[in-house]
């Protein structure tokens, strides 16, 4: 690999390892420059900064918000944009941002000291103090006053702009160390040597000095830095409300005693008891009691949810009315909370696509500015009024300030944050910053049908057994088969033996053909519960029941067969309840332009009665879940942007082959991590709000690029000195200064704007 500071070849193989952090090996550049890199990944570390991060815990990764790739040990800046590193994980007891502390001190001396060089100078222009002050004590006073604020105050903008030369990267401040240092070091010289410029040159009998200029500008950029520091902190606050969610103490249970522990001493199968007001710890179930949850801080569902014996409930909702105890499952990074927040964390400092547009403007963007000023200093220096050198050199130093490009990198990682910290703040999980620039622009959803339009937990209905069979017999063999398979159609035929009070034989030689059914021996016969075409495929007919289960499926029923021997035994239809929230979904999308496909294994009589009470018209019915991906991909192909939503292991492959993987929150561990974003309530109406959010964020976005384009397209031209021939004006340096600062905090306040605004 090549190191991003010196440009050396750096080669794991022969360079050796200096020490072992948290089960990661790192290794240095013999160079001599430092920069620290990690045996894996490959993605390089920069040189860490040796200033201490206040309250954070010693081996904190922290990176850039506009360079993700960017990462470290420890604080420091990023040697790309220069900007200062954040954590990449979020802490509740984060102490003080210790860029925030040392940037306010330094912004705060330079002003107390930058004030006397303002009306110093200001004064001379304004009021007659040559009586009192000759212009040559002026630049001395000046010179004292003005020399910390540019070389201390304003160090870390040299060391930043000195670090950007050397990387190759150009940025921000590579202008701000340029502008402040040519206007300083030019009035050191007018000071010390004012015998080296012409005559004409000189006013009042000195030459003229821009300390002022350099303080001021130093002082502003400083400003800017605190705002835009304060409003990046306020772009984390969805993960620190996340984090809040969980209590700090658990009320463990130890035989006859309760105990109140801290929450880090909870273990797996811990027996904890949850009063009511409190938040629950950590994801278990309950074991005894019920009461009613409130889940809409994880789950973004308003209404509380009753909770039973049995029943599930996740670390951070709250306990409103009954107490209950609870049996602990997963704690600690294994929660649900914990893993959303490790989600969020990651999605928020990834990339959109969009971003490649700022990118590809940034590379060339610099080196144009310098251009740029280069180009205004001549014409000044050639086409303007004297003093031409003075002229020149504030028309130069004010187009390298105000056209600082921190904006235009800001707009796109800003918006990113905030909208995927609101949509985790509303039960939608978004995975990328990819999936979420492309979910405004799919224009084709495929939605998988059970557990996605339907609740997913078929319930018995009916059963119709051939000439010579048993009711109870057929079930019992059939729920013994059933028994060992995970399928919801499988568990609803179980849960009905279990409510009829049949004991379940045990079953020998089981198989489940994906997408087909289930197969095993029960007292010695062979029970094959199953579709009509894998029975086909054992070539068992169905005579008259065709016609029986043909009736069932035109009222939304979902039929499998069974056979016992070889010869059909019966049929079982299941119903699977339609969500009540997927109708008005389903419109809200198709109203958007956007054409609903229903994909699904079951039969198409079933799958056409559900499509018609829920208005669709494509159907893609008894697909196996192998050749769910291949429908997708035809889609694709056919230049649509498709977005797909499942819940099931089977719908992980079409997830994947989507533009948009969404998954259902109740759905499978696959399913989730397969897709780009998870609505943890598993409702339709999120994927409405996932949307809408979407467009959004997009419309933040280039409200966010415009704003920073135009700004730059209009200053710099203004700071060149467009507007002195016709009105007279030149724009000052220390304007400059402080639209370049106001642009940046401008770009994070209406980034900030998403987590009030309207969706």
């Amino acid at each position: 690999m090549i190191d991003p500071v010196c440009g050396m070849t750096v080669d794991p193989a022969t360079t050796p390892h200096k020490h072992t952090h948290a089960g990661t090996e790192y290794f240095f550049c013999s160079g001599g420059c430092r920069t620290k890199f990690a045996a894996t990944p490959a993605k390089y570390l920069t040189p860490k900064d040796e200033r201490p991060a206040e309250n954070v815990p010693e081996g904190t990764m922290f990176t850039c918000p506009m360079h993700p790739e960017i990462r470290q040990v420890g604080a420091g800046s990023c040697p790309i944009c220069g900007m200062a590193l954040e954590p990449e994980l979020v802490s509740l007891d984060d102490g003080p941002n210790h860029e925030l502390v040392d940037m306010t001190r330094r912004m705060w001396i330079a002003g107390a000291l930058t004030l006397p060089v303002f009306l110093l100078e200001m004064g001379s222009h304004v009021f007659d103090i040559h009586s009192l002050v000759t212009p040559a004590q002026s630049a001395w006073i000046q010179f004292a006053l003005a020399t910390p604020v540019v070389l201390w105050a304003g160090w870390p903008f040299f060391v930043r702009g000195w670090q950007s030369i050397a990387t190759r990267n150009l940025n921000m401040f590579t202008l701000i160390a340029i502008g402040t240092g040519v206007a300083w070091l030019y009035s050191v010289v007018a000071t010390l040597a004012p015998g080296l410029f012409p005559p004409s040159l000189k006013s009042h009998g000195a030459v003229p000095v821009y300390f002022e200029a350099a303080a001021v500008i130093t002082v502003l950029v400083l400003l800017g830095q605190v705002l835009e520091l304060r409003a990046r902190e306020q772009t984390s606050g969805a993960i620190k409300a996340l984090l809040g969610l969980a209590p700090k103490t658990a009320r463990r249970i130890d035989g006859d005693r309760e105990e109140e522990i801290d929450l880090d001493a909870v273990v797996a199968g811990d027996l904890l008891r949850v009063r009511p007001g409190e938040k629950i710890p950590v994801d278990g179930e309950i074991t005894d009691g019920h009461s009613a949850v409130d889940e809409s801080m994880v789950t973004g569902e308003p209404m509380p949810v009753t909770k039973r014996e049995g029943d599930k409930i996740i670390a951070g909702t709250l306990n409103q009315t009954g107490s209950f105890v609870m049996r602990a499952e997963k704690v600690g990074r294994d929660t649900m909370l914990a893993q959303i927040v490790q989600m969020v964390a990651t999605a928020q400092r990834s990339r959109a696509p969009v971003q490649r547009l700022a990118d590809d403007v940034a590379a060339w963007f610099v080196p144009a500015v310098i251009a740029a000023a280069v180009i205004a200093f001549a014409a000044w220096m050639w086409f303007g009024p004297e003093p031409r050198l003075g002229y020149a050199l504030v028309a130069g130093v004010a187009v390298l300030i105000i056209a600082c490009p921190c904006a235009l990198g800001l707009a796109t990682p800003m918006s990113i944050m905030v909208g995927v910290g609101r949509g985790a703040q509303n039960g939608v999980l978004i995975k990328s910053a990819e999936a979420l620039e492309r979910f405004h622009r799919v224009d084709t959803l495929v939605v998988d049908k059970t557990g996605t339009l339907t609740e997913g937990r078929p319930s018995f209905a009916e059963m119709i057994v051939t000439e010579g069979h048993d009711d109870a017999a057929v079930l019992r063999v059939a729920a013994a088969v059933e028994s060992s398979s995970e399928h919801p159609i499988a568990r609803a035929i179980v849960a009905e033996a279990d409510k009829r009070g049949i004991a379940l034989p045990r079953v020998f030689g089981f198989d489940a053909p994906t997408g087909r059914g289930a197969i095993g021996m029960v007292e010695r016969q062979r029970v094959v519960v199953g579709s009509a075409a894998y029975l086909g495929e054992l070539s068992i007919g169905l005579g008259a029941m065709a016609g029986e289960a043909e009736t069932l499926r035109s009222g939304g029923a979902t039929v499998v067969f069974v056979a016992i021997d070889g010869k059909l035994a019966g049929l079982i239809a299941v119903a699977d309840a339609i969500k009540p929230s997927a109708a008005n979904a389903l419109r809200a999308l198709r109203d958007d332009g956007v054409v609903i496909v229903m994909l699904t294994g079951d039969n198409r009589a079933t799958a056409q009665s559900v499509a018609a009470k829920l208005g669709i018209d494509t159907v893609e019915a008894e697909v196996l879940p192998d050749q769910k991906a291949a429908v997708v991909e035809k889609l694709r192909k056919s230049g649509k942007v498709v977005a797909m939503v499942g819940d099931g292991i089977n719908d992980a492959p079409a997830l994947a082959a989507a533009d948009v993987g969404v998954a259902m929150g109740t759905g499978t561990d696959v399913a989730i991590e397969s897709a780009g974003i998870t609505l943890l309530k598993g409702d339709l109406e999120r994927l409405v709000w996932a949307r809408k959010l979407s467009h959004a964020v997009m419309r933040n976005i280039r409200q966010n690029l415009f704003f920073a384009f135009a700004y730059n397209a209009g200053g710099v031209p203004i700071a060149a000195g467009i507007l002195y021939p016709i009105f007279g004006i030149l724009l000052s340096p220390m304007l400059a200064a402080l639209a370049m600062s106001l642009s940046s905090v401008s770009v994070i306040g209406n980034a900030l704007r998403l987590r009030s605004a309207a969706i």
